[in-house]
């Protein structure tokens, strides 16, 4: 039995749209009043490398869920603002490796400060308990695509 609640168009344009685009220009306008020069995309990329420095760029497109043409722009302009470096895999030198330079980790403490900000500006008024099924939600609906999972029947919700 289907389980879809949401008008016609309601469920493209409220999941995956709004609040992440709100979100997202929230962030990037505070970037802006505290005068870091990054873009959201830059600051995912290397979000995933102060996770773990010395990622491949294919690993960055899969953290990122971004393409290779996509990961290949963002690193050469992080390169350009001096805050990554590539260096040839000792193993395959085919295979680039990303690292963070000095000047992207004294960046991290401030951006993520400003997303801590921007979230909070985001979840005003809501409850630790919306949020937690917000997440079980939307961590459902990815994992049922990411499987592709196309039975919603065969779901263990």
């Amino acid at each position: 039995m289907p389980n879809n609640q949401f008008k016609k168009g309601e469920l493209y344009s409220f999941i995956t749209g709004k609040a992440s685009t709100a979100i997202a220009r929230r962030l990037q306008k505070n970037f802006k009043q505290a005068n870091v020069d990054i873009t959201i995309e830059q600051w995912s990329v290397l979000y995933h490398l102060w996770k773990q420095d010395g990622l491949s760029q294919q690993q960055l497109c899969e953290a990122t869920f971004r393409d290779k043409p996509s990961i290949t722009r963002l690193v050469d302009n992080l390169e350009k603002l001096q805050l990554v470096k590539r260096v040839a895999s000792k193993n395959d030198r085919r295979i680039n490796m990303i690292y963070l330079t000095k000047e992207a980790q004294e960046l991290q403490e401030q951006t993520m400060e400003l997303a801590n900000q921007t979230l909070n500006e985001a979840l005003e008024g809501v409850t630790n308990g919306q949020i937690e099924i917000a997440k079980e939600v939307l961590q459902q609906v990815y994992d049922n695509l990411a499987q592709g999972n196309n039975n919603s029947s065969s779901s263990p919700l």
